[in-house]
């Protein structure tokens, strides 16, 4: 006889760096979904009434509890998803400076604007504090309540993140979390106590509730994925454009949304460029992500480590070539050699899809001309940078790009100074600067006869 175990329904995080799973989060029950859709309901109708002076206090009070709390909470981000402890700490400073940012500027973009409700949030795990806080951050501000759905493999995070927030004094339910399975989150989607949806994570999950929301006749943003083009023209700095393409497609261990998936370069100094860029991959330090020399940590999930190594596989096959790593690295931990890939050309699976972890993909232009038509073949439209010393003539190539934003002589980010957002299958609406503070409130008319 067999004996077969059936796992705990439930979220769970897993160390991506042995395998170990250390925490179950068991699936809210009816009753718990409900008593959240209510919190974060009566949470709005008080906060809607909340004097700005009040929202800006609690923003600059969640700045400082977040550097208060910044050990424990990059300690939790490295544990849960494998992010290099370096790179956790600086992601919650930044998270710090984006409160700072919008309490200082916030107030100004909304003086007309009225609230919209209580918003839902599905949020993915590659930024557990910062992408939570770029949507949480604006909603508060603009009056709104804040309901997070996490990723399951970084509950922990959400749930430290909620923490934070609550002693910088949220009231009960302003920024709430709950651990919902799909059909909770649909029955929230039609929920009247749900105002709103927002989401950033992959073009599945994007179609899938932006159907819900729009069957439910609600507003909803949708941050999806990417497969940004890095255009390295013959004029540029090679040196810096390879520490630009360094950062853009191997921070964060390669699991970025807007990053610098595909590397155009032009045919006159592709040579060049590869045998740097190749040199400077080689020397990143892959290792335990608790140390802070560690720039290369472990892939968040075993089972995207196994996607993209297929992915790798498959744009082997099709003609490409191998230039460095192409294999998982062998032990407990989830670990992807970085990898280039070389002579990638169009309607190569590496060029079509988007690549979401350490695999760089180096494609030859004749000119720039090509350049740009090969970054505008692709179904997405996140981000993007060009490398030139000619910044006349390169801001006028940018605006050729389809685009949510272009980045010259710079790898794609994200700044609360600037909107966020994509074009095509990378979603539509935006996060940041004034859109992102304005897609969730209600523009509303107020006509008085005889003034």
């Amino acid at each position: 006889m067999t004996n077969t175990t059936t796992a705990p329904a439930g979220a769970f995080s897993r160390n991506p760096t042995n395998g170990d799973v250390f925490k179950h989060y068991p699936f809210a029950t009816a009753e718990e979904v409900d008593s959240a859709l209510q919190g974060t309901q009566d949470a709005f109708n008080d906060w809607n009434n909340t004097d700005m002076p009040a929202r800006i206090a609690l923003l600059q009070n969640i700045a400082r509890e977040l550097r208060a709390s910044a050990g424990p909470l990059a300690e939790m981000m490295t544990l849960e998803m494998g992010k290099p402890v370096t790179q956790a700490l600086a992601e919650v400073e930044k998270s710090a400076n984006l409160c700072e940012w919008y309490a200082q500027n916030g107030p100004a973009m909304l003086a007309p604007e009225p609230t919209l409700g209580p918003v839902l949030s599905v949020m993915p795990w590659n930024f557990p504090v910062w992408q939570v806080l770029r949507g949480a951050v604006p909603i508060i501000l603009a009056g709104n309540s804040y309901l997070l759905k996490p990723a399951p493999n970084v509950m922990g995070c959400a749930y430290l993140l909620r923490d934070i927030v609550t002693k910088a004094g949220a009231p009960k339910g302003l920024f709430d979390v709950y651990n919902a399975d799909n059909a909770a989150v649909a029955e929230s989607i039609k929920d009247p106590r749900i105002a709103a949806i927002t989401l950033t994570g992959s073009v599945r999950a994007g179609a899938a509730i932006a159907s819900m929301a729009g069957a439910a006749l609600k507003k909803c943003v949708m941050e999806l994925g990417g497969s940004d083009a890095f255009i390295v023209l013959a004029d540029a700095d090679i040196d810096a454009a390879v520490k630009g393409a360094i950062a853009g497609r191997f921070m964060n261990n390669g699991q970025i949304c807007i990053s610098a998936k595909r590397i155009i370069v032009e045919e006159s100094i592709i040579e060049e460029f590869t045998e740097k860029f190749l040199a400077a991959v080689k020397a990143l330090k892959i290792g335990d992500p608790r140390d802070e020399s560690t720039y290369l940590g472990p892939m968040a999930r075993f089972d995207l480590r196994d996607e993209l190594h297929g992915q790798v596989q498959a744009t082997l096959a099709e003609g490409a070539t191998l230039l460095l790593g192409g294999e998982p690295i062998e032990g407990a931990g989830n670990y992807y050699a970085p990898t280039v890939l070389g002579n990638v050309k169009p309607g190569m699976t590496s060029f079509v899809q988007e690549l979401f972890g350490p695999v760089a993909s180096l494609i030859t232009a004749k000119d720039a001309a090509d350049a740009v038509r090969m970054a505008n073949d692709s179904e997405f439209g996140l981000g993007g940078s060009l490398w030139s010393r000619d910044l006349d003539a390169a801001k006028a190539l940018a605006k050729q790009i389809y685009t949510g934003g272009m980045f010259i002589n710079s790898p794609s980010f994200s700044d609360p100074r600037v909107p966020i957002g994509g074009v095509k299958k990378s979603g539509f609406g935006r996060e940041l600067s004034h859109f992102g503070i304005r897609e969730f409130t209600n523009p509303q008319t107020l006509w008085v006869e005889g003034l």
